[in-house]
């Protein structure tokens, strides 16, 4: 059964939200929200809000995030982070925290994350997570 959840990181929203943007990027992640398939986390609104340029951008963003299905960060969700971070380390995997607390929000969501970062290739092959991988994309375009 196909997953039905996918959870994109800000290494693909920002190549799909550029003026120069990767069109296979665009295009996958127009799919997905069409699809209404996406869900975010607040560590992902962060860094994408942040990286606004100005105030009317920020609202765009703002809004179209807020109609996403969002995975909180609780406790529990720290918590697991916080042990798949232990487990990667003692594979001898050191990603950023960042990654991984996403990488979480992913598992909890059971969701797929769909990305353009490297990390999340290297957290799957020592986890439970599932990654649809845009990298070879990403090198494609800029190279």
């Amino acid at each position: 059964m196909p997953p039905d959840r996918f959870l994109v990181d800000t290494s693909l929203w920002i190549l799909a939200l550029r003026r120069d943007f990767v069109s296979e990027v665009k295009d996958r992640v127009d799919h997905l929200l069409r699809e209404d398939t996406i869900v975010t986390t607040g560590i992902i609104m962060v860094e994408i809000l942040s990286g606004a340029k100005t105030e009317k951008e920020f609202q765009r963003l703002k809004k179209g995030l807020d109609a996403l299905d969002r995975v909180e960060t609780d406790r529990p969700v720290w918590e697991e982070a916080a042990e798949l971070g232990f487990t990667l380390r003692r594979k001898g995997v050191t990603v950023p925290h960042t990654d991984i607390l996403i990488a979480t929000c992913a598992l909890r969501a059971s969701a797929v994350v769909v990305h353009a970062d490297a990390h999340f290739d290297l957290m799957a092959k020592h986890s439970p997570l599932k990654v649809e991988s845009h990298v070879q994309t990403l090198q494609k375009a800029y190279t």
